[in-house]
């Protein structure tokens, strides 16, 4: 059972954003601060993604681990009230994400996924920001079509 009325869920559950978010900024901030100028949001390339390097030929999505479903993240919970609303929401966007990566494959579109959870690492662990930073850049310094982190 939900500890909040519907009308006060519905009010917080609004107040989440889909642009902009913190872990979309922090990426960001670490593309341009690698020499990587990226386009926000652009709206030809399928999905809309967080950045497009369009001299790598390259989308960036930053995913929420629980929108999107990070598989086996601590994050990827089930809410336990409304959890059939929750399952077809999130069945739906899985759908959107694959249908999206084919459209991508299909157009010869680079990608790279940035999961919320490893943002929340590197935020944590300079180590570990310096890691994935490293990986992103010869990962588009690369020929791969596909890294996911």
């Amino acid at each position: 059972m939900d500890i909040k009325s519907p009308e006060a869920r519905s009010l917080n559950m609004s107040k989440i954003r889909s642009r902009n978010t913190k872990p979309e900024e922090f990426v960001r901030k670490k593309l341009f601060a690698g020499g990587f100028r990226y386009r926000k949001n652009v709206s030809h390339i399928p999905g809309h993604p967080d950045a497009w390097l369009a001299s790598y030929n390259t989308a960036v999505f930053v995913h929420g681990c629980f929108w999107h479903r990070h598989e086996g993240c601590k994050y990827a919970y089930i809410p336990k009230s409304r959890t059939d609303f929750w399952m077809g929401k999130f069945e739906k966007n899985i759908a959107r994400d694959r249908e999206v990566r084919r459209q991508l494959e299909e157009l010869g579109v680079r990608i790279l996924i940035v999961w919320e959870c490893t943002v929340r690492k590197m935020m944590r662990s300079v180590k570990e920001e310096m890691e994935v930073q490293s990986r992103i850049e010869r990962f588009l310094n690369s020929e791969e079509r596909f890294l996911e982190l």
